[in-house]
């Protein structure tokens, strides 16, 4: 199963160069890691990064993160993945650009089912 980072394509360049990214400014200020799954990155892209550009998707293998990763309760109830701890890089599936469409929401990579 896999999780999802939307992330700054710069901060997730620095993550690369330093191999462990501790999360972008409102990861460290919540004091972890947010992610969403497939089914909640739509609602995630266009509540939080809504027309932002120069955006990555980082694909992680949950079962990589171990005892950190825990499910909470978030928007409307959901549960949400949080990382308590910094992402080493080797939980990385993939990363992929999120170019903005026409019609300026972000376009998603096909992702596994």
């Amino acid at each position: 199963m896999f999780v999802y980072k939307v992330c700054p394509a710069a901060l997730w360049n620095d993550a690369e160069q330093a191999r462990v990214f501790r999360g972008a400014p409102v990861d460290l200020a919540d004091g972890y890691i947010h992610f969403s799954t497939a089914a909640q990155l739509a609602e995630t892209l266009a509540k939080h990064f809504s027309g932002q550009s120069d955006l990555v998707l980082v694909e992680v293998d949950t079962a990589r993160l171990g005892d950190a990763l825990k499910w909470e309760p978030s928007r409307g109830g959901a549960l949400f993945p949080h990382l308590y701890g910094a992402l080493d890089l080797t939980a990385v599936n993939r990363i992929a650009p999120l170019p903005l469409g026409a019609d300026g929401r972000h376009i998603l990579p096909l992702l596994p089912a």
